[in-house]
């Protein structure tokens, strides 16, 4: 079906911790129903938490004791996949009839992954998709993901993929994700910079897609009880801005700032056959003669045993 509501639902984790934050994306679960919404994409780090500002005990050559602290209550936050949280969001899945796209922090052995599952009504967790490239210091927290989990799912709304927060600028991601037939391309994130909604327009007119960006919205230090170093007391950690981009690069919807709340917008794929009549990025729009991308889909495990 071409014609479909996409959403992006602009909360941000609580300082509950994953069970508080799990109950209220299902607090959504009427929302998202009158909505009429196929597909819900939420932010990056939802279930989990992004705890921007913390410095976890790390100065250049050594670790601090309290650092080791913090990075134990993160992990602890963190979710196993599958599990119990899992379970909770292919259910809301299926009562709502909608996919669902949405950001966790996954703990596998003693690694933590910054990681997209994707839930479909009639089966639950479908896919993930582990962060390729954490950004800056959360290097120190994250592992990183390989081109195992780099899917492209059928889904009512159409193809849809997604990438994390910056991973989005990584110009031969994009590229994959274009070859596989993205149509929806969804971003998890926490950038709510001006610039983000800039970097949103380029991908959807770059892969002639539509895009569905969903940010998380966090409250100042100060309303949070919060000390954190070179961060205006009275600023909120993350000011929201989730937007819904057409595939010419036009805002559909958003960017909600400041506030919790689900975005919608109508979209319908066939615009998509129109706005690739003059610009096809991996069809008539390529020059493999001169140019070629080769992804390494296999799986990377720190160590492999071979037997006879």
């Amino acid at each position: 079906m071409p014609v479909s509501i996409v959403a992006a639902l602009q909360i941000g984790s609580l300082p509950g911790g994953k069970d508080e934050t799990l109950a209220q994306i299902l607090a959504y679960e009427e929302q998202i129903q009158r909505s009429g919404a196929q597909l819900v994409v939420m932010p990056e780090a939802l279930l989990g938490g992004y705890p921007k500002g913390e410095r976890f005990g790390t100065q250049l050559g050594y670790r601090l004791p309290e650092g080791r602290e913090a990075f134990a209550r993160y992990f602890a936050n963190a979710i196993d996949v599958p599990g119990a949280e899992t379970d909770a969001l292919a259910g809301l899945s299926a009562r709502t009839g909608a996919s669902l796209v949405l950001g966790v922090i996954e703990r596998s052995g003693s690694t933590l992954y910054c990681t997209v599952l994707y839930f479909e009504p009639a089966q639950g967790l479908v896919a993930k998709h582990r962060k390729l490239m954490p950004t800056g210091t959360e290097r120190l927290i994250w592992g990183t993901g390989d081109g195992s989990t780099l899917p492209v799912i059928d889904a009512a709304v159409g193809r849809i993929g997604a990438a994390v927060c910056w991973e989005n600028m990584m110009p031969l991601l994009r590229t994959a994700m274009y070859a596989k037939g993205v149509q929806v391309w969804c971003a998890p994130t926490v950038d709510e910079r001006e610039m983000w909604q800039v970097s949103m327009r380029h991908v959807a007119h770059e892969g002639r897609c539509f895009v569905v960006s969903a940010c998380q919205v966090q409250a100042s230090p100060q309303a949070l009880g919060l000390a954190i170093d070179n961060w205006p007391a009275e600023r909120p950690l993350i000011a929201g801005g989730s937007v819904i981009i057409g595939p010419m690069g036009d805002v559909l919807a958003g960017p909600l700032v400041g506030e919790a709340g689900l975005l919608t917008a109508q979209i319908d794929t066939d615009d998509l056959v129109r706005a690739r009549y003059d610009y096809d990025v991996v069809g008539h729009y390529a020059r493999p003669d001169v140019f070629e991308l080769r992804v390494d889909e296999r799986r990377k495990p720190g160590v492999e045993f071979i037997k006879d």
